[in-house]
C-alpha cells in the first residue's frame, strides 16, 4: 500500500480546462502582457507582480505566480542587471513569506523556461506553490547539490552536480543564507545566459530553476532540458556525464564567463 507521503500531486482536470496553452503562440491573447486582474494580485513592486493562479490544478495546494516582466519574449539571460537583482529579491522576498504561512507543509519556487520545460506560458514567469499536506521536496537529498566545483567567488559557489536529480547536467549555484542576493543574481543570469546560447553548441532552449534553503545556504538548480529519457521515465534512473566531462564544460562555462565579462 501506497504511504500517504508517497502519494502523487492530484491533477484536477476540470479546473484546468480553460487554460491558456501556447508556449509558443504570438503574445495576441497572452494574459500576462498587461494583467488586469487586481483582485488577485498578492504583492506588486514596479513591474514585478505575485498573482494568484488564475488555473489552479493541484488539489491541497496553493498556486501562484510572479510575472516577472512586461516582455513577453524577455527572460533571466537578457534582463538588465539592476533589473535581474531586483527581480530575484522581489522573487525570493515572496517565497519567504509563503513559507512562513503555516497552513503549507513545503513551497516550492521554480521556473519554467521553453518548450521542453513543462510549462504552458511563454510569458516569463515563476511559480511558488504552497502545498498543504506533503513535503515536496522529501525526494530531493543532500547528495544532488554536491558536485565539480566550477566556480568559488567569494560567497557564492557553482558546482554541477555528481549526484542529479535526473540529469545529465545539473549546475548548482550556492550562496549562505542571509547574504545580499546581488551577487547570486549575477551568477544566476551568467548561467542560464551559458545554458541557452553555449551549452551543447547552443541548441538548448529550454531549462527549469529550482531554489531549495539547505544547511543554511540559498539553492538555485539549474537544468537544461531536452527529451526526458526513457531510463528516467520508466525507472527513475538518474544519468550523468563523466568527471572528465563535467570539467570540460566547467572550463567551457569559465571561458564563457571571461568573455561575457
Amino acid at each position: 500500500m501506497m504511504e500517504e507521503n508517497e502519494a502523487p500531486l492530484i491533477f484536477s482536470h476540470v479546473a484546468a480546462q480553460g487554460k491558456p496553452m501556447h508556449m509558443q503562440a504570438e503574445t495576441v491573447g497572452c494574459p500576462f502582457c498587461d494583467y488586469q486582474e487586481t483582485e488577485n494580485v498578492l504583492k506588486q513592486e514596479g513591474d514585478f507582480l505575485w498573482i494568484k493562479n488564475k488555473f489552479p490544478t493541484l488539489k491541497h495546494t496553493n498556486q501562484t505566480l510572479i510575472i516577472e516582466s512586461k516582455d513577453h519574449n524577455g527572460d533571466i539571460s537578457t534582463y538588465k542587471q539592476q533589473e535581474n537583482r531586483d527581480l530575484i529579491r522581489f522573487a525570493l522576498s515572496c517565497w519567504q513569506q509563503m513559507k512562513a504561512d503555516h497552513r503549507y507543509r513545503s513551497v516550492l519556487f521554480y521556473k519554467n523556461h521553453g518548450p521542453l520545460s513543462g510549462g504552458s506560458l511563454k510569458h516569463p514567469h515563476m511559480q511558488i506553490v504552497g502545498l498543504e499536506e506533503m513535503d515536496g521536496e522529501r525526494n530531493v537529498q543532500a547528495k544532488n547539490f554536491v558536485g565539480i566545483r566550477v566556480l568559488k567567488d567569494a560567497d557564492v559557489t557553482i558546482n554541477f552536480s555528481k549526484f542529479p536529480t535526473m540529469g545529465f547536467l545539473e549546475i548548482n549555484l550556492l550562496m549562505e543564507s542571509g547574504q545580499d542576493t546581488d551577487a547570486f543574481a549575477d551568477y544566476l543570469q551568467k548561467i542560464v545566459a551559458f545554458v541557452l546560447n553555449r551549452y551543447h553548441h547552443g541548441r538548448c532552449d529550454s531549462f527549469n530553476l529550482f531554489f531549495f534553503e539547505r544547511a543554511g545556504k540559498l539553492i538555485a538548480k539549474i537544468v537544461p532540458r531536452f527529451v526526458d529519457s526513457p531510463y528516467f521515465v520508466g525507472y527513475r534512473l538518474a544519468q550523468n556525464f563523466s568527471d572528465a566531462h563535467l570539467a570540460t564544460i566547467g572550463e567551457e562555462f569559465r571561458t564563457f564567463l571571461r568573455v561575457k565579462s
